[in-house]
């Protein structure tokens, strides 16, 4: 029999989840110099996305753990004294996401659709949820159909509805105000609207928004010929 009493381990230290979007010049070795003040600051990177590149820039955004809050403002510091870096926003979250799994939740929340009523529903709560958007919209027609959020009033809806119809960028997904994405249904008189304040949207957004909205109007088209 041992008198020695065993040594109880360690609580595990609480991790903070964040965000991290940074801005850093697109060339060989920019990413690996952010990702070692990442880790010099005891900072856990779980992930890295892609959000946006062009002209010499990208737009990536880190999935870091990091042991506790006051780590926060001395890593940003850190991260901008690489050369050409800066960050555009730490953002914390409970559970870090997955784009690629995200994507295939939104597909098949989508696909089980029972009326295009549940379809709007659906549409409205589950973009709200994944993009951290303030509030989510479908017009049919200029008409609100459905809303989640604080939504601003029918006719301010129906005017970014008109506008980002007849803009040939905006509709491809490579432009768009900061603070608000729209993805019109192909071939349909549906326009889902994203807004966000503070959190800029990028590119792969956008673009995630117009291939969920492209199975939307397929499965549209499929309960109203079942109906």
């Amino acid at each position: 029999m041992s008198l020695v009493e065993p040594v109880p381990e360690p609580e595990p230290i609480p991790a903070v989840h964040a965000l991290i979007r940074v801005w850093l010049p697109d060339r060989p070795g920019a990413l690996g110099l952010v990702a070692s003040r990442i880790g010099a600051m005891r900072g856990d990177i779980v992930g890295i996305d892609v959000l946006e590149t062009g002209e010499g820039v990208a737009v990536d955004e880190f999935a870091v753990a990091l042991p506790d809050d006051s780590t926060i403002p001395l890593l940003i510091r850190e991260i901008e004294q690489v050369d050409g870096v800066s960050v555009e926003e730490v953002r914390r979250v409970e559970d870090f996401p997955d784009p690629r799994v995200d994507a295939l939740d939104s597909a098949v929340m989508v696909c089980e659709a029972g009326s295009v009523g549940d379809l709007w529903d659906r549409l409205t709560a589950h973009v709200r949820s994944e993009f951290l958007a303030d509030w989510t919209a479908v017009l049919v027609d200029g008409a609100l159909a459905r809303a989640d959020g604080p939504v601003p009033n029918e006719a301010t809806l129906a005017a970014y509805a008109a506008g980002a119809s007849i803009s040939p960028a905006v509709v491809r997904g490579a432009a768009g105000p900061a603070d608000l994405a729209v993805a019109v249904l192909p071939d349909s008189d549906a326009v889902l609207l994203v807004g966000r304040d503070g959190h800029p949207f990028r590119q792969r957004e956008r673009l995630q928004l117009l291939r969920l909205v492209r199975i939307a109007a397929r499965i549209r088209t499929l309960l109203t010929g079942a109906g």
